[in-house]
């Protein structure tokens, strides 16, 4: 039975890309949490167990998906709709990151990550709404970055990917209104997870620390951007959309 709370998620159904690790983890364990039902994507098979383990509550599902292949996807959304399910709402947290001076930025690299950070989410929320798998009222959130709009060195790539993904997000926004679905996008800034232990900026205590002068709250946690996920996908989100909800610490207001 719904809720009254305009924040709660029960009986929703939730589709999570990235769930693996990291931001996509702790969203897929807070959407269960505010009573979701959580289905997860994402390329390891083993850690999405690990996630699946981690859920409150019964009924949730995974699967492990090559985003980038278009094909696999398309067969997974149809069966989606043999199988009669649609979706609440959708967020998108699967993704790529690196520090990489232009110069060193080839095109095999450039398709690399449009693909990867743009194309996949882009094609499976296309085949969503043409299949009718979401929900009338029903939300998607982008997972971008405040690389999106801002700029530092070392990330043109990344910046091009996530501010494409960003400005898609604006005009489908407008396009999917009529269908009642909501689009917005939250640009984190640093958020210690897995992949930014890997980060060029985590292999030097003094590039860490810079890192960290640049957040006046301090560096995030996957739990921040999951609460923000939580708001934009639940009731009280319902008159929001085409926004860019930058969770990141004050990094932006410098």
């Amino acid at each position: 039975m719904p809720s009254d709370d305009p924040f709660s998620l029960s009986a929703k159904r939730i589709l999570i890309t990235g769930a693996s690790s990291g931001i996509g983890r702790q969203c897929a364990i807070e959407m269960a949490r505010a009573g979701a039902t959580v289905w997860i994507l994402g390329r390891h098979e083993g850690r999405l167990q690990e996630t699946l383990s981690a859920l409150n509550g019964t009924g949730h599902q995974s699967k492990s998906l090559e985003l980038t292949e278009v094909s696999p996807l398309a067969d997974f959304v149809e069966q989606l709709k043999a199988d009669g399910l649609t979706f609440s709402g959708t967020i998108h947290a699967a993704g790529i990151s690196t520090t990489m001076p232009l110069k060193n930025s080839g095109p095999e690299k450039m398709d690399h990550f449009f693909q990867t950070n743009v194309r996949a989410a882009l094609e499976l929320s296309r085949l969503m709404v043409a299949k009718g798998r979401m929900e009338k009222p029903s939300g998607i959130v982008f997972l971008t970055s405040v690389m999106a709009s801002l700029g530092e060195s070392g990330k043109p790539l990344y910046s091009m990917s996530k501010g494409a993904l960003l400005s898609a997000s604006r005009s489908m926004a407008v396009e999917l209104a009529r269908k009642h679905i909501r689009v917005n996008c939250i640009s984190p800034g640093v958020v210690e997870t897995p992949m930014s232990q890997q980060a060029v900026y985590s292999q030097s205590s003094d590039a860490r620390q810079h890192i960290e002068s640049l957040h006046p709250l301090g560096l995030g946690r996957p739990e921040d951007v999951a609460h923000a996920c939580r708001y934009l996908l639940s009731d009280a989100g319902r008159w929001i959309t085409g926004a860019d909800f930058k969770v990141d610490g004050g990094y932006s207001a410098r």
